[in-house]
């Protein structure tokens, strides 16, 4: 690893006039910070396993019964409170007799939460369930709050040509937000959130820790589930920190603070990314590695967009598809602890992969030096100042970039054993459900950076590709790029229903890719601005529920 003694002085001249980046949130933050004593966590794993087998025994008891809406909200419950992952087994088996069985629905609540909970898990289901509530003018045959909630909910998972859905979205947001501020505070409060972010997109941890919040308002609770939830949360918190003391320990070794400082220092908010697809205690050691690989991207990323000249640029790209220490000398000067430090952790990453026994350990490398490579690419267009003709077109070129096709194949391949190599294959192929996360993480970064962009020289991007196109203000670009984000969330519904290309297991981790970069990038650039997501990293890392 790289020493101060040993890294050149940062490049200060009138080439290199890189964008300033506020500097990191955290610092060594975690290094010394647990939100539980050994002491309280060690009692919470003891009564939380107790109460974990209460609630299985719940979900059972549940599953024997008839009464359609009580196995529906059970299972709601369960994945809006954070504990679901637990039970999977049981939860499937529910939903699979739900989807079997042949009872009529009765009311809008129930036909919405149903077909919310199967076509989320997978399942085939029609949309013209709804056909019977709603008419062609877009009426509604119901004014309860909570069920036009549901629908709306549920309208969030439609895919190309539900007519229906686009009727069903359209107007229950409509009327949603023309009631809420007449209805009870709780209701009221679920409505503002889904208006924000409709359930299907909410990021895990983010929505499990406001979720036990409500719940706990409720009058009709289950106070066993609550408690579980409570402690189960405050224990994967308590690992999240845990991981991020090592992490910290690690990049500390890089030191760019001091001497990259034209470099983003965002290794606590690449972990919240990276939490975001894999969110599950068991994949911790999977979670550590796509931060240490993202973390390092986050660099490159930086250094060829924002600070590198192009004969820099060419030389760097050189030595990593080399990737030998003798290669670091092609590197600039500057840059060459950086290499030699990246090289050093991701073949550590691949020796332990292999003593792990894992059969596409190699291929971590491979895609790193492919996500180098995409990124050097746009400096080449950036050079030619290259103009694409139409938004299809730079989204071919600029959508690879967003590297969220390495993010989610470096995902499946930690997995482990089930994933094969037809998988890999498959995902770096960019099949429509991967390309469509890689659309919505360029054109939602593009809508919220594009003015602070404007003052360096960068790729053209989508915002002004659409508004050379159509010739049209930001205002009207940003309208019709948003609509564009629509289109690639039909494209992930489409894909995750049955019959389904690739096993859930790989889908779903793509979908919560999406609902991480659609959390980062809603109302600014939350990555790079890492203050305006601070307030939610404080609330998922450093504040444990009350028991």
């Amino acid at each position: 690893m790289a020493t101060k003694n040993s890294i050149p002085p940062l490049v200060q001249d009138d080439v290199h006039k890189p964008r300033p980046y506020p500097a990191s949130q955290w610092g060594d933050f975690f290094l010394d910070y647990k939100p539980c004593t050994p002491q309280q966590y060690r009692s919470m794993e003891g009564t939380a396993e107790a109460k974990k087998e209460e609630v299985r025994q719940i979900i059972i008891d549940t599953a024997k019964c008839s009464d359609l809406p009580q196995k529906l909200e059970l299972v709601d419950t369960l994945q809006r409170i954070g504990v679901d992952y637990h039970y999977g087994k049981e939860i499937n088996e529910l939903l699979s007799d739900i989807h079997d069985g042949n009872i009529e629905l009765l009311d809008l609540r129930t036909a919405s939460l149903q077909f919310y909970l199967l076509r989320k898990h997978g399942y085939c289901v029609s949309s013209d369930v709804f056909s019977k509530f709603i008419d062609d003018d877009g009426n509604i045959g119901s004014t309860d709050a909570t069920s036009l909630l549901g629908l709306y909910n549920a309208a969030y998972l439609r895919t190309h040509g539900e007519k229906i859905l686009d009727i069903a979205m359209s107007s229950t947001k409509k009327i949603l937000k023309s009631i809420v501020n007449n209805l009870d505070t709780t209701i009221a409060d679920e409505i503002r959130h889904s208006l924000e972010t409709p359930l299907f997109r909410g990021t895990n941890r983010v929505e499990t820790k406001r979720y036990i919040s409500a719940y706990e308002k409720k009058s009709i609770r289950n106070e066993t589930i609550l408690e579980f939830a409570k402690m189960d949360y405050n224990l994967v918190q308590g690992l999240y920190c845990d991981e991020l003391k090592d992490l910290t320990i690690w990049w500390n070794g890089f030191d760019i603070q001091t001497h990259l400082t034209w470099a983003r220092n965002r290794m606590v908010e690449i972990h919240f990314w990276m939490m975001g697809v894999l969110f599950e205690p068991h994949f911790s050691y999977p979670r550590i590695v796509l931060t240490k690989l993202f973390t390092l991207v986050s660099v490159f990323d930086d250094f060829y967009d924002n600070y590198s000249t192009t004969e820099e640029s060419n030389m760097f790209t050189a030595a990593i598809n080399k990737w030998d220490e003798h290669a670091v000398e092609q590197a600039p000067a500057y840059m060459r602890p950086f290499y030699k430090g990246t090289v050093a952790s991701i073949n550590q990453i691949e020796e332990d992969l292999k003593l792990q026994k894992n059969k596409h350990a190699e291929l971590v490398k491979k895609l790193f030096i492919d996500a180098a490579n995409c990124y050097h690419a746009e400096v080449k267009w950036r050079d030619e100042k290259y103009v694409p003709a139409n938004l299809e077109e730079h989204l071919k070129i600029s959508a690879p970039s967003t590297i969220c096709m390495q993010i989610s194949n470096i995902a499946f391949l930690l997995l482990g054993d089930i994933t094969s190599s037809e998988t890999i294959q498959w995902a770096w192929a960019y099949p429509t459900i991967i390309r469509a996360v890689c659309i919505i993480a360029r054109v939602m970064n593009d809508i919220v950076s594009h003015e602070r962009e404007q003052a360096s020289q960068h790729m053209v991007s989508t915002v002004q590709t659409c508004m050379n196109e159509n010739r049209c203000t930001v205002e009207e670009a940003n309208e019709k790029l948003n609509e564009v984000v629509e289109q690639a969330w039909m494209d992930i519904c489409e894909s995750c229903i049955q019959p389904m290309v690739y096993p859930w297991a790989f889908l779903s981790r793509v979908a919560n890719l999406a609902r991480v970069t659609d959390f980062l990038y809603k109302h600014d650039d939350g990555y790079t601005l890492g203050y305006s997501v601070k307030g939610t990293l404080d609330s998922v890392y450093v504040h444990p529920m009350d028991a």
